[in-house]
């Protein structure tokens, strides 16, 4: 399979006005990857506001788990154009239900008081950590077909997991991860491109943080995981075509449910995103 491009999972065919449809990619997991919803309904969002508005926060739930051999259909419903926010809801459909909702909040940029009470870790340099798709062309023997067929699509993204040897050992260590990631692909696009991105970027390796407290691994046939609800902030612009520094940590776990909260970084120690997500979290007893 020739090499393909994160770009193009974000051009979307319009079928209407404030409809889309948006292509889908197999990653090999059990359904849809959460990424994709993400991202394809802030592109499908920005299609619907006027140019000089950007998003800077989304919320969104995982209604009902997504087919990856299928496309997703995107209904966006204008929920108010103000002077200076305009909000949008996105419903993400297939076979006529409702499989995600997300709400995002869109700002024309002004001037505002500045702060930032967070500093980034001090992190080896991303080309001396050892790139997580390694471990799976090392292990390529060990995968399923389906895994085989799926890696040209998780090479978009670069993921570089610092201590990344232990993170697939199922052994209990504190609810703390940190990566560097990128897109692999020079993005000469506005924006909305690179926050469509990193949104997707934004869903791996989240919510399975919330196990390393508990000495499980994503592997654990006994585990059932799943997204519930995902939020993001845009706080200042950035390139998703350079590094940027993920720190995500949980909080808490509970109820059949695991919290993760996640700080995105650029080189320079400027907070660019932030992440929050709540997922499924239940292990299934013989």
């Amino acid at each position: 399979m020739s090499e393909v491009k994160l770009s193009s999972l974000f051009e979307l065919e319009k079928i209407e006005e404030g409809l889309y449809r948006g292509q889908s990619w197999d990653l090999g997991f059990r359904a849809l990857f959460g990424g994709q919803v993400l991202g394809q309904s802030i592109a499908a969002a920005y299609q619907t506001v006027e140019p000089d508005r950007t998003i800077h926060s989304f919320h969104s739930y995982f209604l009902l788990p997504g087919d990856a051999s299928k496309p997703v259909l995107y209904d966006i419903e204008n929920v108010r154009d103000g002077r200076s926010f305009s909000a949008r809801r996105i419903k993400a459909i297939q076979n006529g239900r409702t499989i995600f909702d997300m709400t995002a909040s869109f700002q024309i940029a002004e001037p505002g008081l500045e702060h930032q009470f967070t500093d980034m870790p001090s992190a080896p340099e991303p080309d001396t950590v050892a790139p997580d798709i390694r471990f799976y062309e090392d292990n390529y023997d060990k995968l399923s077909q389906r895994m085989k067929e799926a890696l040209s699509y998780h090479r978009p993204v670069e993921v570089h997991t610092i201590d990344s040897a232990n993170a697939y050992v199922a052994k209990k260590r504190d609810p703390l991860r940190n990566l560097w990631i990128k897109g692999r692909d020079e993005l000469d696009a506005p924006l909305a491109m690179h926050q469509a991105s990193l949104a997707y970027a934004s869903d791996y390796h989240f919510l399975s943080t919330c196990l390393q407290p508990h000495g499980l691994s994503v592997q654990d046939k006994s585990l059932r995981l799943a997204t519930i609800d995902h939020a993001m902030w845009f706080h200042k612009p950035f390139k998703f075509d350079e590094w940027l520094f993920y720190q995500m940590e949980s909080p808490f776990s509970g109820n059949g449910r695991g919290l993760v909260q996640g700080k995105i970084y650029n080189k320079q120690g400027e907070l660019v995103a932030t992440a929050v997500q709540e997922g499924l979290m239940r292990q299934i007893k013989d």
